[in-house]
């Protein structure tokens, strides 16, 4: 859940972005020292705001007076700026990558704010997701679970000559749209339970629904649902946060599917005669 603001807000701030007719914001920011520190919001005025300026210019900004001042400039990730990386994850004002629909924190401009506009800025919130400093935050929990089994680590030899092996046009769709998920946590982050359902789900469906995902399909569908338990994420209890929260528009169909995939290898695996 999000705190409020500090009352013991730190002084104002200016842009040292020049020009004129920009956008004056305040902006309420999540500081926090270390995973084991308390947090705290503290409170920055920024001025001439380009409107043509992306979220991570306004914060690039931001930094570079605070660090010509002297003082501690605000951590967050951001690695492509194109929306592929997933590393811009934050809450802005309580929405996982901000207001804009299927989109990430990078991708979001500011003409989205209008002048004198105040924006909560903080952290990815879950116990599976610690903070590391401010806005950055740790998501190696995603990665222990594509080591559990998002790969295909049967040796193929070569690659084979294009439709080689015939693939039907709805499966491949569907794991295109699968495969889109970029891992950034935000679905963790908009559902109320933290579950990493949809991430786990997008992962596993994505090779469950192509033949080259085959050979492995049992063995991954119980490994991948076994580490995300193992992390401590909630379980789904339909309240489709997490897909409205996506950047890339992940349906919970893949949940479904994920659920269908554990079933089948749990069954397939069980001992003959053992009763079910």
């Amino acid at each position: 859940m999000s705190a409020s603001p500090a009352s013991h807000a730190s002084p104002t701030s200016k842009s040292a972005h020049g020009g004129s007719g920009g956008m004056r914001l305040t902006l309420n920011i999540w500081r926090q020292s270390g995973p084991n520190d308390k947090g705290h919001f503290d409170t920055f005025q920024v001025e001439d705001v380009s409107p043509d300026m992306s979220f991570l210019e306004m914060l690039d900004v931001l930094n570079e007076h605070l660090t010509h001042e002297g003082r501690e400039p605000v951590a967050f990730d951001s690695d492509c700026r194109e929306g592929i990386c997933g590393s811009c994850c934050m809450v802005i004002d309580g929405q996982a990558h901000g207001p804009q629909p299927e989109t990430t924190t990078c991708q979001l401009h500011m003409r989205t704010y209008t002048d004198g506009s105040t924006i909560t800025i903080e952290p990815f919130r879950a116990k599976s997701f610690p903070v590391v400093r401010d806005l950055v935050i740790d998501r190696s929990a995603f990665d222990r679970i594509m080591r559990a089994g998002g790969y295909i680590s049967i040796s193929t030899g070569n690659a084979p000559d294009a439709h080689a092996v015939p693939v039907p046009k709805e499966s491949a769709d569907l794991a295109m749209d699968a495969a889109a998920c970029i891992g950034c946590g935000a679905c963790v982050a908009a559902c109320p339970n933290a579950a990493a359902m949809l991430f786990t789900a997008a992962k596993i469906s994505q090779l469950a629904l192509l033949p080259q995902g085959a050979p492995e399909r049992d063995r991954r569908a119980v490994a991948m649902v076994e580490a995300m338990d193992a992390e401590g994420f909630g379980n789904c209890t339909n309240h489709y946060e997490c897909m409205g929260a996506c950047p890339k528009g992940i349906s919970v169909d893949n949940i479904a599917r994920m659920n269908r995939e554990y079933v089948r290898a749990s069954l397939s695996s069980r001992p003959a005669g053992e009763p079910v």
